[in-house]
């Protein structure tokens, strides 16, 4: 809700009505894009079809500049924002199981949700999974979260961790965006014969 809450108060059930907004519309512009189809998804493996990975570094560096523009306007303060401790262990086994699961089912949580709303079954067998992993997850968290805090390196970013400010690392990703577009049309030319036929 950032920075509206600087100035707005809302009640938790506006709170929850401008999430089901978001929600919704987050949801629409996956379909919308192709999203909710795990052979779309999936192309990315195959390298002849980049979407995903391109709407997704866009959103990241897009989202960046808006941080650091909202920030240097005043608008709000970065100190605000929650930055989920490092754990290098903890987060290199998470991202091999989401990875692993976003392989085999050809979903991330996302798009298993877009995919199930628009009654594929595929996407509410994923979904499925996923609440099932979520609920197995909760069950276990006191082992885990200690396990997960043993190795916690606290709060650590790029500008933290290099002295440099974010007004360094904008243009930086903008660059990395540029060239990783360019470099990923190329794959998707080189891997073009790949596409399944319709």
């Amino acid at each position: 809700m950032l920075p509206l809450t600087y100035y707005v108060e809302f009640s938790p059930l506006a709170e929850l009505g401008l999430a089901l907004l978001l929600g919704l519309g987050f949801g629409f512009c996956l379909e919308r894009a192709g999203f909710g189809s795990a052979r779309k998804l999936t192309a990315v493996f195959y390298l002849y079809d980049m979407a995903v990975v391109k709407v997704m570094f866009t959103a990241i560096v897009t989202a960046l500049a808006g941080l650091f523009l909202l920030s240097a306007g005043g608008f709000m303060d970065l100190s605000d924002l929650y930055v989920e401790p490092t754990s290098y262990a903890a987060q290199a086994l998470g991202g091999l199981i989401f990875g692993a699961g976003f392989i085999v089912g050809g979903y991330c949580p996302g798009t298993s949700l877009s995919a199930a709303a628009t009654g594929r079954k595929d996407g509410l067998v994923f979904m499925a999974g996923m609440l099932a992993g979520v609920w197995a997850y909760a069950e276990f968290t006191p082992g885990i979260e200690t396990w997960i805090q043993a190795g916690s390196r606290g709060e650590l970013t790029l500008p933290t961790l290099t002295g440099l400010g974010m007004g360094w690392w904008l243009p930086a990703f903008v660059a990395f965006l540029a060239f990783a577009g360019w470099g990923m049309g190329r794959l998707e030319q080189r891997f073009a014969g790949l596409r399944p036929r319709a």
